[in-house]
């Protein structure tokens, strides 16, 4: 995964964004929902979209740790991102769906308001991360989206889940 240089020109930080480490694949972003924001996230990392179904509850985790899943075998913890976020109201309806991510070697279900499109975005279409206190770190951020009347903030997914403030995996190995 490419890390943005330090620039404050929006077209380096652009390229940064979009090209892949060959330099030549443009990036997609699976485009979500999280109250009234919109987010991306690298659609590479997506594995697949699941309906929201209780994930049986893990004793003393934390309450944005739903609990886990049993997903074909495979024990995924369920996240949601809106509890995270710290959202003020947190529902589950028939809209509310799990997105499935790898990151290295482990899978996540990220629960999230929805899911709309799958984005691809051109270098001008891309704005620098502001500096500014959030509950999600700049840090995690790869850089903010302009599509015609929608504002997305880019997540850089692997960043943000191996974070110490998530306190989910110390250490990935790809």
């Amino acid at each position: 995964m490419n890390q943005i240089s330090e620039t404050s020109d929006p077209s380096a930080r652009a390229a940064s964004v979009l090209n892949d480490t060959t330099g030549t694949e443009i990036r997609e972003f699976l485009a979500f929902k999280l109250g009234n924001e919109e987010y991306g996230m690298d659609i590479l990392q997506v594995q697949e979209i699941r309906s929201y179904e209780r994930p049986t509850r893990l004793a003393n985790a934390p309450a944005f740790i739903k609990g886990m899943i049993n997903l074909r075998g495979v024990i995924v913890p369920i996240l949601d991102m809106r509890i995270k976020f710290n959202l003020e109201q947190v529902n589950y309806d028939e809209f509310t769906v799990v997105i499935v991510i790898n990151i290295g070697k482990q899978i996540f279900g990220l629960v999230v308001d929805g899911v709309s499109d799958v984005i691809t975005f051109t270098p001008s279409q891309l704005r620098p991360v502001p500096s500014f206190s959030a509950v999600i770190d700049s840090a995690h951020l790869l850089a903010i989206g302009s599509l015609e009347n929608r504002t997305l903030m880019l997540l850089d997914i692997e960043k943000l889940m191996t974070s110490a403030d998530m306190g989910l995996v110390s250490q990935i190995v790809h």
